[in-house]
């Protein structure tokens, strides 16, 4: 797709999306906040919020979601947003997600003796060739804030893993569903190539 494409950013009323949109249009792409798909090229679903509370918003358009999704066009879940793609979740009870990705999303564990939320900047490690990840170093940091993860049932699915406590997925690929757990709207240089990455995948 060229630059020229439209991303479409979804407000569902629970999530952060002003920084996504000015990075989004920082990088040279179209972005449009909107409550619907439309006509977009690619989908980003930004999220900060619970993750029922966000399923129940989004029941009026999960089913146009998954159409979007079965049509190959390019989909980026981003933090809850990420979680939100599995085919659900154990938080605050178990709620089912948009099931575009097979796995679960569970607690991180507080046995490690860290604090939960994790929260700041952490090294995330790519699989070699990933394509979210092309460029960017293996030492490279990347910002968290989240007491949850995405346990993938498909191994081959995990692009990227960082390490709080436990080895968890940090980024997700299943076909044209992608992932981050961290948030690359707030990760500096780094996190602007990752959604570069995205922005340009075709």
């Amino acid at each position: 797709m060229s630059s020229s494409s439209v991303t479409r950013i979804l407000d569902y009323g629970v999530n952060n999306l002003n920084s996504v949109e000015k990075a989004v249009r920082y990088l040279g792409h179209t972005a449009k906040i909107s409550t619907s798909i439309g006509k977009a090229d690619r989908l980003i679903i930004p999220g900060v919020g619970a993750f029922a509370e966000a399923m129940r918003a989004l029941t009026p358009i999960a089913d146009e979601i998954r159409e979007f999704a079965a049509s190959g066009r390019p989909i980026l879940g981003i933090c809850l947003g990420q979680q939100l793609l599995m085919d659900g979740s154990d938080e605050h009870g178990q709620s089912t997600g948009l099931g575009l990705v097979p796995g679960w999303v569970k607690y991180l564990p507080k046995s490690a003796g860290l604090k939960v939320p994790h929260m700041g900047w952490t090294p995330v490690k790519f699989i070699e060739n990933s394509e979210l990840g092309r460029e960017v170093g293996a030492t490279e940091c990347v910002y968290f804030v989240h007491s949850l993860y995405c346990e993938c049932a498909d191994a081959q699915s995990v692009v990227a893993t960082a390490d709080y406590g436990i080895t968890f997925c940090a980024a997700l690929r299943h076909d044209n569903v992608w992932g981050t757990q961290f948030h690359p709207e707030k990760s500096g240089k780094v996190g602007l190539r990752i959604l570069e990455n995205f922005l340009s995948w075709n």
